[in-house]
């Protein structure tokens, strides 16, 4: 699909996002372990959640989707049967390297798969600690995706994580929900709590002591009533259109503010950005609030204080995903954007590092390169050009917002990669952007 974008006055209005794509994966999984039904408000409409449903519903549990609420009808540790065909995660990361944890543990061989964008990215990170819980798995070259999970009886395991990655503790504590004693992750740097929070709102027993979170088991989990907060990574994406973009007031209702998740605020604010946080709340363990956003008259190259800013080391690996934005909002500031320790980027969707790079290019604007990172200069003007997503979704809707800021109209070829998080990103865009 390609998608034309104009240059923007403003952005400016209220809106509300779909469900946090994190939070809805995770209440997902372990609902449909739970037992007893689990009622989801809000859950994402990405395809990448939608996958998670599909894995969960082929594997016995019920799901029901009415009104924008979903209804999981779990059936506890020992209910799921095997799949009549291979488990696919259409395009979605958090679907196949979570899920695992939960497979690893089951009484039978599964298979889990992807499109051709997933079957390019490694697994070895999940699969060598659910070996070393007792799992047997297959990869293509060893590493790759499918994989053919051989469950069984797991063992708890105490693991240090070599590389600060969400998804791998999610993995080895779902795992550990199913292993008698106690499995303990070791994180090298704090990564988001969603799925300690989850766990504990499902009645499982998890305990947090700095970097390290313990997990006893087996777990016995209670179905519940669940409400999903706003993405706050799609709300980057919009966050960044105001501050590219004169004279724009946007108001974003009801996002999560997770603390481990409030870095790109904290970022944002350091940068100059003119934010206020609004009517705070609290929802199965997570902080929700409205986030008010403001841009004064001056020029979209961030003449009016928007500065620049370095990304490194626990910083980076917290707003890994905001970072193609990030980016673009680099390039209008005043000194411009370092980006370092974010060779996790490469083996993302696509390899952001290079694909950043390639629509720089297209658009004039200057970037110079690292194995782990870039360096963009500030103060710099948006060319139109014909941008591409390469079929990413951050990309696709991360160059959508530059064309905001441009000198004339964009196209962006492959926009319909948002929908893999966002299917209703461009209708919102366009709702604010005038």
């Amino acid at each position: 699909m390609r998608e034309q974008i104009s240059p923007a006055g403003s952005v400016s209005g209220s809106i509300q996002l779909p469900g946090d794509k994190s939070i809805s994966h995770r209440y997902a999984m372990l609902a449909a372990i739970a037992e007893g039904p689990t009622k989801i408000s809000n859950y994402s409409s990405g395809a990448d959640c939608q996958s998670t449903l599909a894995c969960v519903r082929a594997l016995g549990a019920g799901v029901e989707s009415n009104d924008g609420v979903v209804c999981i009808h779990g059936q506890g540790l020992d209910g799921l049967h095997q799949p009549a065909a291979a488990l696919d995660a259409g395009n979605s990361g958090s679907t196949i390297r979570m899920l695992s944890g939960i497979l690893a543990a089951q009484p039978f061989v599964s298979t889990i798969g992807g499109d051709e964008s997933l079957s390019r990215r490694p697994m070895e990170r999940i699969m060598k600690p659910l070996a070393q819980m007792g799992a047997r798995i297959d990869a293509r070259d060893h590493r790759f995706p499918p994989l053919t999970i051989y469950g069984g009886k797991l063992r708890a395991l105490e693991y240090t994580l070599p590389v600060a990655s969400a998804q791998v503790k999610s993995c080895v504590l779902f795992a550990g929900l199913f292993a008698k004693g106690r499995t303990t992750v070791h994180e090298p740097l704090r990564t988001r709590d969603h799925t300690e929070l989850a766990l504990r709102e499902f009645g499982a027993d998890v305990d947090v002591e700095r970097l390290s979170i313990t997990l006893t088991g087996p777990a016995k989990l209670q179905g519940r009533e669940l409400r999903v907060p706003g993405d706050l990574s799609s709300a980057a994406f919009f966050l960044v259109a105001a501050l590219l973009v004169p004279e724009s007031s946007l108001t974003i209702r009801g996002v999560g503010l997770n603390p481990t998740r409030s870095a790109l605020l904290d970022f944002l604010v350091e940068m100059g950005a003119q934010i206020k946080i609004l009517d705070v709340t609290a929802s199965g363990g997570e902080v929700i609030g409205d986030v008010l956003i403001r841009k004064s008259s001056g020029t979209a190259g961030g003449r009016d204080g928007v500065r620049g800013g370095v990304l490194e080391k626990a910083r980076t690996a917290a707003l890994i995903d905001e970072i193609p934005v990030l980016a673009i909002l680099g390039a209008a500031s005043e000194e411009g954007l370092i980006v370092r320790d974010a060779s996790e980027l490469r083996v993302k969707e696509t390899d952001r590092i290079a694909t950043i790079a390639e629509n720089f290019q297209r658009m004039g604007l200057k970037i110079q390169l690292h194995q782990d990172g870039f360096e963009v200069p500030g103060r710099q003007r948006f060319h139109a050009a014909e941008l591409d997503s390469f079929g990413d979704h951050r990309i696709a809707m991360a160059f959508s917002v530059a064309a905001l800021a441009a000198d004339g109209p964009c196209a962006i070829l492959g926009a319909d990669a948002a929908s893999v998080s966002f299917p209703e990103f461009f209708a919102t865009l366009q709702r604010v952007a005038q």
